[in-house]
């Protein structure tokens, strides 16, 4: 049993005490100074343990025996019927005749107060290309620029800057293997979005992937002309996730959330250059050495093309 955190006494404590008291060997009095707890406290565990033994020792639940003014259930059945036709909070009460007040608790613990849990979840579908290269997730962060660091790592107030502008980190991640290729770009612009999948391309090829299809979302700079010809340049096929389903291209929105907590805010940075000198290295760390939940504690590299000797260092590990 979790007991709260500030409790003087165990079962084993409460079992002890008790004992002391029922066997003669301390007066209440003496065993509450004892164990550090009020006379009422100590009486109540001497109780309990002549009525129930070590059973009655244990801790009850504060809810009261009897709730006169308590909801019945078939009235919170129907707040929940209700609900799930879309009805609102005011309209439920005034069907039911119960108070505003009510139907908010009501709808507040069967979690239905708010209208996006009326929604049914969709359900979570995971999936992995067979072969490095068979897809690329391509995503775009848009970071803060540093001029100083700022009061979510220094804890001043004082030191939050405004108007310094924004940097972008651009990221690609290999579908199959979890590689990563990261740059940052002054802006995400369909120049530099082309230029951007051409690095990652080159950098892939030197691993000996070839990449075949591209996955992005529908940002100006993806469904530019531009990024465009640059797909066909690389005999690449592009396709775009669905609006508004960023899950669409989940593995790329989760190593910006590993990037953003390993690399952009795990360190104090005087300024940008500073950050972005990290940046290489952190990502060399996560394709080589970091450990993979999804690929049972490995590293990236360990899924690349099978004749690619991952074991020398000289050659590819710098």
């Amino acid at each position: 049993m979790d007991y709260h955190h500030n409790a003087r006494q165990t079962i084993v404590g409460r079992e002890e005490l008790a004992k002391c008291v029922v066997e003669g060997r301390l007066s209440l009095n003496s065993a509450a100074a004892e164990f550090k707890l009020s006379r009422q406290s100590a009486s109540k565990w001497v109780r309990r343990y002549r009525e129930g033994g070590v059973a009655g020792l244990h801790d009850r639940s504060s809810r009261p025996h009897r709730s006169p003014r308590c909801v019945l259930s078939e009235l919170v059945e129907r707040v929940e019927r209700l609900r799930g036709e879309r009805w609102t909070g005011v309209r439920i009460a005034q069907a039911t005749g119960i108070s505003r007040a009510t139907v908010s608790r009501i709808l507040t613990r069967l979690k239905l107060n708010k209208a996006k849990m009326l929604e049914p979840k969709i359900p979570i579908v995971r999936y992995e290309h067979a072969a490095p290269g068979d897809l690329l997730h391509i995503d775009i962060k848009k970071l803060a620029r540093i001029v100083k660091p700022g009061h979510g790592i220094t804890g001043n107030p004082q030191d939050e800057t405004r108007g310094a502008g924004w940097e972008f980190l651009y990221v690609a991640i290999d579908d199959h293997s979890r590689i990563a290729f990261t740059a940052m770009m002054l802006d995400e612009k369909a120049v530099s979005a082309a230029s951007f999948l051409s690095q990652a391309v080159a950098y892939f090829a030197r691993l000996g992937i070839t990449i075949r299809r591209v996955m992005t979302d529908n940002g100006p700079c993806f469904i530019s002309d531009r990024f465009r010809d640059t797909c066909r340049k690389w005999v690449i096929k592009h396709i775009r996730t669905r609006i508004y389903t960023p899950r669409t291209n989940g593995k790329a929105e989760r190593f910006i959330q590993t990037a953003i907590r390993e690399w952009a805010y795990a360190r104090l940075y005087q300024n940008s250059a500073e950050r972005t000198a990290q940046l290489n290295p952190w990502t060399h760390q996560y394709n080589w050495h970091r450990p993979h939940a999804s690929l049972n504690q490995r590293p990236p590299i360990s899924r690349a093309r099978s004749d690619l000797d991952v074991n020398n260092l000289l050659r590819h590990d710098s």
